[in-house]
């Protein structure tokens, strides 16, 4: 190599590391824990036999919820009868019950949902004010309760701050309990993604119009960076491919994931659904500073 090509090498490889040296970090916490645990039950329907399976699944992971206040955040959009487009209402039952047996204080199921702005509608068509009547659960719709302006942990999407619910700011202990399907935008749509129905309809539109301008993943990371969900319950009993979150078809997975890390969760269900973890930009992105792509298997 001649002097000229030597000194344009030496330029190009010190730029760089320039680059990689002040390039600014865009999240203010680092949330993974030291180890992941995951567990996979297998599930051939939905029916009360999944109060025990439910329960039988949690015990091992020994959670501190004794005394608090546990928030089920559940996936519902819109009901569109033979489509498996919501997390399922026996599933969302058996959960509470499996959280007030293990010592939970309270539970509530809270969700903004993103399409349908009748949220008492929706509880009705898909059967959850039923459940969590029968159960004495009450419900609270994120879409229009109180909010609080709270600033961003991480900055990708460039908002700063958003304004959240209350309810979801005040509870002791999240878990989101995602609906397993595929994404025409974002390829998955699962645990942390799920997180989008925190984030008032009210304020943002629907569905939920000013994330998707900042950018689906970008936000993604930004809302689970500030209110990073404890614990995944994941409905992949019948779960969906093809044109989802709507319109795609059933798949019968048979499987229930429990995780105490939602990266190493969403990246075994997305692996369960036929993609790649690290081709979807959230979850690769996630694996820095939100959780694991890997967990123990309990």
């Amino acid at each position: 190599m001649n002097r000229r090509n030597w000194l344009i090498a030496s330029a190009a490889v010190t730029g760089s590391a320039v680059t990689m040296r002040f390039q600014p970090q865009k999240y203010s916490r680092d949330l993974r824990p030291k180890r992941s645990r995951v567990a996979v039950l297998h599930a051939d329907q939905y029916s009360g036999k999944l109060d025990e399976l439910v329960y039988d699944g949690l015990r091992p992971f020994n959670l501190n919820v004794r005394g608090k206040s546990v928030l089920l955040k559940p996936n519902l959009v819109e009901y569109i009868s033979g489509r498996p487009v919501n997390t399922d209402t026996q599933l969302i039952g058996a959960a509470a019950e499996a959280f007030l047996r293990v010592g939970a204080a309270s539970v509530t199921v809270a969700e903004g949902p993103g399409h349908h702005r009748d949220t008492d509608l929706l509880l009705y068509e898909t059967g959850l004010s039923d459940q969590l009547a029968h159960r004495k659960i009450p419900f609270v719709d994120l879409n229009r309760d109180e909010l609080i302006k709270t600033k961003l942990q991480a900055n990708y999407s460039g908002l700063g701050h958003l304004w959240l619910p209350r309810t979801v700011l005040a509870s002791d202990f999240i878990v989101s309990m995602p609906k397993v399907k595929t994404h025409h935008w974002t390829g998955v749509t699962l645990s942390m993604k799920n997180m989008f129905g925190i984030v008032p309809g009210c304020r943002y539109g629907w569905p939920k119009n000013v994330l998707h301008w900042a950018g689906i993943h970008e936000c993604v990371l930004d809302i689970c960076a500030t209110v990073r969900p404890h614990f995944v319950i994941a409905d992949g009993i019948v779960g969906m491919e093809g044109d989802g979150p709507l319109k795609g078809t059933a798949k019968e997975l048979h499987t229930i994931l429990l995780g105490d890390d939602p990266v190493a969760a969403d990246s075994i269900l997305a692996r369960l659904l036929g993609s790649e973890p690290y081709a979807i930009r959230h979850i690769q992105e996630a694996g820095r500073f939100i959780g694991n792509h890997q967990g123990v298997v309990l």
